[in-house]
């Protein structure tokens, strides 16, 4: 097993999702970090946000992460032995304010790792650019729909029914590389 500060996100967050899983903490990735594990880090984050799906305790989740070197620093938790922090924003897991029902699943060397779909993870971005404007995350949404498959049909019906069809129809063009 390859040790933490040689992982990279990837490989990172599989370690990280196995051995919650393992520990009877479901987790599913979200956010950043699924644009950077989707375009071969074209998009770069350093921050791991696993949303819990079985809504353990703050101190149950510290506990588990610090048996494999996490430590808790205000809300995040780090690892000296590398550049990458994991937080546990609040679930339910959801993308605007619709559940999310499918994830994904990829295998690294280090364990499995349940993440959002590239859909859902365009729609996660797009949630940040609809609601509070953030040019960033745009640019991520659009990055990942030239590195994966999208489901556009379903990026228009998700942002119709969060009243965002407008900002939809604007930035759709950007969206068309690999999206079917």
């Amino acid at each position: 097993m390859k040790k933490t500060g040689n992982m990279n996100i990837a490989e990172l967050a599989a370690f990280i999702c196995t051995h919650l899983n393992n520990s009877g903490i479901k987790c599913i990735l979200t956010g950043g970090a699924c644009i950077s594990i989707y375009t071969d880090n074209k998009y770069e984050s350093f921050d791991l946000d696993f949303i819990d799906c079985t809504y353990r305790s703050r101190k149950q989740i510290a506990e588990e992460l610090g048996k494999i070197g996490f430590i808790e620093n205000n809300r995040y938790f780090v690892n000296n032995e590398t550049k990458y922090f994991i937080e546990f924003p609040a679930g339910p897991l959801s993308i605007g304010s619709e559940p999310v029902h499918i994830t994904n699943e990829l295998v690294f060397s280090t364990g499995k790792l349940f993440l959002l779909t590239p859909t859902d993870s365009v729609k996660d971005r797009l949630a940040a650019y609809y609601f509070w404007d953030d040019k960033q995350a745009l640019e991520q949404s659009i990055l990942l729909s030239q590195s994966q498959r999208i489901d556009l049909k379903e990026v228009e019906r998700w942002s119709k029914a969060e009243g965002q069809i407008n900002k939809y129809k604007q930035i759709k063009k950007f969206l068309l590389n690999k999206s079917k």
